[in-house]
């Protein structure tokens, strides 16, 4: 039973996958508002009421990938060391991420990714459903924040900020990238905006929020 359930989930698991590679591949060929969610479904060999079970809008066909990202800040936060701080452990991972040109920072100049991003923040409807997704980010943060008895109100303020940072900067670096700028060239500039603003932050909230405990003694 256990080894059905589990082929049953692989295969919803490449189902899903063919479905969004199918509707990029359209999408970067003729712009997302050329495609219909019946060109999607056609070309994946699957009716329209298949592809909505596995994506409610045509939007979600392209940023689902997205999905994989809406925790991040929750966990970086919950998992820091003893001592850390939110705002410090969000600001380390970001830089982390700079260096290592992780499309999420917006620092990265390979062609898929500037082409992907290139759709995602030129078509309207898609920068709205973001919006979406960036609001569930905060309140995984909010959430995680009020575990460690944050005020209700503190935690969801301290999460927007967090959030906002993170895609304020990798916004800033899209640009940079879309001027013609290399990632390499445009890394020391998004290290220094980076630096500039989780210290702006770290000034405000890490005066508010609590530092991870020492771990208790055996």
């Amino acid at each position: 039973m256990e080894n059905t359930t589990g082929l049953r989930e692989n295969k919803k698991l490449r189902t899903r996958h063919r479905l969004a590679a199918t509707a990029l591949e359209l999408f970067l060929e003729r712009g997302f508002d050329a495609v219909s969610v019946a060109d999607v479904a056609a070309a994946a060999e699957v009716s329209k009421p298949t592809l909505f079970r596995y994506f409610p809008s045509k939007e979600d066909l392209l940023l689902d990938r997205f999905a994989d990202h809406q925790d991040e800040v929750a966990r970086i936060v919950r998992e820091r060391p003893a001592g850390r701080t939110p705002v410090g452990v969000v600001h380390a991972h970001f830089l982390d991420a700079l260096a290592e040109r992780d499309p999420i920072t917006g620092l990265c100049d390979h062609p898929n990714v500037m082409a992907f991003q290139q759709l995602v923040y030129s078509t309207a409807s898609l920068k709205s459903r973001l919006g979406l997704y960036t609001q569930r980010e905060v309140e995984l943060a909010a959430a995680g924040l009020e575990a460690e008895t944050v005020p209700e109100l503190a935690a969801r303020l301290a999460a927007t900020h967090l959030v906002a940072v993170r895609h304020e900067l990798g916004r800033v670096n899209w640009r940079r990238i879309e001027s013609g700028q290399s990632a390499d060239e445009a890394y020391p500039a998004a290290v220094t905006d980076a630096d500039l603003a989780f210290g702006m932050l770290a000034d405000g909230l890490d005066k508010s929020l609590p530092t991870a405990p020492a771990p208790a003694a055996d």
